[in-house]
């Protein structure tokens, strides 16, 4: 069998194929709920916490080829500025807590369901 020939058989197998749909969903869900946490949930966050902007939440590590201060990450960034960027990375923490908690969800929720077909099974084969 060819190289070829063995590489279609592989790309057209039924977990190859529903590994890559998952991908891209997944990437796509990643999006929404990026969009959901820095669109969303963090500007109430920061209007609570009296008119913080996670996105300018950030420490000088070393100035730029412009003296700062930096009223903004993105002024920081355009000086060349070496920045630690605190607020960024709690969004970033607050992203992957509810991605893992949705991830965890669909699992449980699958889970139930196979349990529940395998009940059904079970029960229709009867006692052996």
């Amino acid at each position: 069998m060819s190289v070829l020939t063995e590489f279609k058989e592989f790309a057209v197998k039924g977990n190859v194929v529903d590994l890559a749909v998952g991908i891209i969903i997944g990437a796509e869900f990643g999006k929404i709920v990026n969009s959901m946490v820095t669109d969303v949930i963090m500007p109430p966050i920061g209007l609570i916490l009296g008119n913080v902007d996670f996105k300018n939440i950030f420490a000088v590590l070393k100035e730029g080829t412009v003296a700062g201060p930096y009223p903004t990450l993105v002024e920081a960034q355009k000086a060349g500025a070496v920045t630690m960027n605190f607020g960024l990375f709690f969004t970033a923490m607050i992203s992957f807590v509810i991605i893992a908690f949705s991830v965890f969800l669909l699992v449980k929720a699958m889970n139930q369901l196979r349990r529940s077909v395998e009940a059904k099974v079970q029960t229709k084969a009867g006692p052996q």
